[in-house]
């Protein structure tokens, strides 16, 4: 790996104080649900387990005002899940703030690059 051919990439991560937080791994539980249209399938393209899933987007339909994901349970017709609208709006401002963040820090992201050493892996 080198400092010119591995980009900088920014993680970002909101506080909202005790009422919770938002970053790059529920944006992409989010995304993967409005994907797969699953909780169980999101978790397990991530590695994730059914629990842990579970309980961050349980976090996540609590942490604001109007539910993020709307779910339906499995049995013989099949469950189900879907982004509520306050879903698609909470992941398109997260993702939109990363974007302009990323955007408005490049300058400083290249100088910072531009000071790490320079290693060749083995």
């Amino acid at each position: 790996m080198t400092a010119e051919t591995d980009p900088p990439a920014l993680r970002i991560r909101i506080v909202f104080g005790k009422a919770g937080m938002i970053g790059p791994g529920k944006a992409e539980l989010l995304e993967r649900i409005d994907q797969c249209g699953s909780i169980a399938a999101a978790g397990r393209e991530m590695n994730m387990s059914y629990k842990r899933a579970w309980e961050l987007i349980g976090t996540l339909n609590a942490m604001f005002r109007d539910p993020v994901v709307d779910s339906t349970r499995g049995g013989p017709g099949g469950g189900g899940a879907v982004l509520t609208p306050a879903g698609r709006q909470v992941l398109t401002l997260y993702r939109s703030f990363e974007a302009q963040s990323a955007q408005a820090g490049a300058a400083q992201l290249d100088s910072l690059q531009a000071l790490l050493e320079d290693r060749t892996e083995p």
